[in-house]
């Protein structure tokens, strides 16, 4: 070989050896090496620039080359060899060597089992660094649902969701406190012997909620040992107008003197809750019902009872009306029934199994020939009740039907209901003629006066209203702040009674103005 080939293999030399610390640098990002690999690339490269920078410099033995005076043919012709040439082999080797390492590291089959394995990311929900605020008032109280019969199949639709016509005492709460502030952090900078130590404080991540206080508890009711010791739902003023009578869900039916506010004896009691309670017509004797399937007639003077009308699979009584004659009565039950009885032969004259849902409301016309019913899904029914059939059914209302009345000419009816509203039916066109708007909560009973131009509510809203019939204006509202309102009845003088789930009689002027406690409930 010439020079220039030495040269050549230098400069390769020096090509493989600078590609090996490039390698080697990219690797370990410009840190000392720290592994068997890493040393391995290095001690090549180092090799093979010195090898590479010998060559040049001419320092390794050179090849061997021809004796000019030997011939070039023949058997004379043969090559002296120069030097040590193990020393030049093993300079070459060395750059070889590095290269093919090179080679088989950058596509080798262990190029990816070699790598460590990058763990997937993954993403950890977290909670928010504040809490919601707390509201500033807190939530009212859930109206309870209303219970659904035990003979309704799940295949029926789901009405909307109505209060139970026994109603129960919401659960007390106790309201949210203020929202406590976020605690102060402090940040300390770097001090120097010259510089004192810097304390900031940092502003809250959030500012404190402001929370209104919670309302005033409304002032203590008086109580007497007499009284109802549960809601009361049902309230019926005699004839004369001298008697009261309540049922209550505590199963009692009282009947008070209202002149004389008092009470003049508890007229019976219900194996379950008490949900009805009507004077008959001839003065001395009541019918009451409740939801232990039993319609009772009672004498007014001792609470003896004079007769049982059992309704058997029909269920518990949810709502009865008599006959202004007293002859008929209709009831209207938990499973959808409606039953129509004969009072004076003490018998059934008709079931009509009518209503999918619960029936909640019932009213008989002024002639007794027919009756208005409702149910909890706001479907309205209007039977002929001597021959026993449906002569209309109409979906009146959003929710359910409560409070149902007739009107002196037994051509109008008014219901009100679980859409809050009241409204006014004509029933000869089934259309609606007037509506009654101002609660917020399901109107739960309904009142005439003797004279048919007001009109009487209560509400699970809390208040009672009074309505003019001509117009469907609102004459007076009344709220004792004690919750809802179950029951309504017109005394003879016209003050409106309520009562509620404060387990008191309350009367209100009929002109309007703040009430009084006629008769309190028992102390708890």
């Amino acid at each position: 070989m010439t020079r220039s080939t030495d040269r050549l293999l230098a400069l390769a030399m020096l090509i493989v050896g600078m590609a090996c610390f490039a390698k080697l640098y990219l690797a370990l990002g410009g840190q000392p090496p720290a592994t068997t690999r890493a040393e391995i690339f290095g001690a090549a490269g180092v090799l093979s620039i010195l090898a590479g920078l010998l060559f040049l410099a001419g320092l390794l033995p050179a090849a061997a080359r021809h004796d000019p005076a030997a011939p070039l043919f023949g058997r004379d012709a043969e090559i002296a060899p120069a030097g040590h040439p193990w020393l030049r082999c093993f300079a070459l080797a060395v750059p070889l060597i590095a290269l093919l390492a090179i080679v088989a590291d950058q596509f080798g089959p262990w190029r990816e089992a070699g790598r460590e394995p990058v763990a997937p990311t993954k993403e950890v929900a977290t909670a928010p660094a504040q809490p919601a605020p707390p509201s500033a008032v807190p939530a009212p109280a859930t109206l309870p649902e209303p219970a659904m019969p035990a003979q309704e199949t799940a295949a029926k639709p789901t009405p909307p969701a109505e209060p139970v016509s026994a109603p129960v005492a919401p659960a007390p709460t106790s309201p949210a406190g203020p929202a406590q502030p976020t605690p102060v952090q402090q940040s300390t900078q770097p001090t120097t012997p010259a510089q004192p130590v810097q304390e900031t404080a940092l502003a809250p991540a959030t500012p404190p909620e402001t929370v209104a206080p919670p309302p005033p508890a409304p002032p203590a009711q008086p109580t007497a040992p007499e009284g109802h010791r549960d809601a009361v739902v049902w309230l019926a003023v005699s004839a004369d107008g001298h008697e009261l009578m309540s049922a209550s869900t505590d199963r009692v039916i009282k009947l008070w003197d209202i002149d004389g506010k008092r009470l003049i004896r508890d007229l019976g009691v219900h194996k379950d809750m008490a949900r009805s309670a009507l004077f008959m017509p001839d003065g001395k004797t009541a019918l009451t019902a409740g939801d232990d399937d039993e319609i009772v007639l009672r004498q007014l003077s001792d609470g003896a009872v004079l007769h049982v009308f059992s309704s058997g699979a029909n269920g518990g009584v949810r709502q009865l009306k008599i006959s202004l004659d007293g002859k008929r009565a209709v009831s209207g039950h938990d499973t959808g029934s409606v039953v129509v009885w004969d009072l004076e032969k003490g018998a059934v004259l008709h079931v009509l199994p009518g209503h999918d849902w619960s029936v909640s409301s019932v009213a008989v016309s002024p002639d007794a020939t027919r009756a208005l019913t409702g149910s909890i899904d706001g479907e309205l029914k209007l039977w002929d009740i001597a021959a026993g059939k449906q002569l209309r059914s109409w979906h009146g209302h959003d929710r359910g039907a409560y409070g149902a009345l007739f009107l002196a000419d037994g051509h109008h009816a008014v219901t009100g209901s679980g859409d809050y509203t009241i409204k006014l039916w004509d029933l000869d066109s089934f259309k609606e003629v007037r509506r009654f708007d101002g609660h917020s909560g399901t109107v739960y009973a309904l009142a005439l006066s003797s004279d048919g131009k007001r009109l009487g509510s209560v509400s699970l809203d809390g208040t009672a209203r009074l309505w003019n019939m001509d117009t469907g204006a609102e004459i007076a509202e009344f709220d004792p702040g004690t919750g809802p309102m179950y029951s309504v009845a017109f005394a003879a003088d016209g003050t409106l009674l309520t009562g509620g789930i404060d387990r008191t009689i309350r009367a209100w002027p009929a002109a309007g103005g703040d009430g009084t406690v006629l008769f309190a409930g028992a102390p708890q």
